[in-house]
């Protein structure tokens, strides 16, 4: 949870959380990690990748950036991978794209 302390200095407001309704996510572990750094926790529905943002990510990037470049090694595909989301990274206006599709009604500046 080291990067919700370092998101938390960065952004010094409260930071809400959206995840999906995986069981692992809502362990008391989790709890005690989140709840105590001013984050609040929101889940998406049990089975809904068309409300995950993340989905519509993976999306992109596997028919962009990884498309038609086919990697003999799975080094090779990791590297490729970090490296494209890295670079949709400083894309804001992809990012907000990517939560707009969704539907969901969050207010992004």
């Amino acid at each position: 949870m080291d990067f919700l302390e370092h998101l938390q200095r960065q952004l010094r407001m409260p930071i809400v959380l959206i995840w999906d309704s995986f069981q692992a996510h809502k362990g008391e572990l989790i709890n005690e990690c989140v709840l105590p750094r001013s984050a609040h926790l929101e889940y998406l529905p049990p089975y809904a990748p068309e409300l995950n943002p993340v989905e519509y990510l993976w999306a992109y990037l596997k028919t962009n950036p990884l498309a038609n470049d086919p990697a003999v090694d799975l080094q090779r595909l990791a590297h490729r991978a970090r490296r494209a989301a890295y670079t949709v990274q400083h894309r804001q206006d992809l990012l907000r794209a990517f939560v707009r599709h969704t539907g969901l009604s969050l207010r992004l500046k």
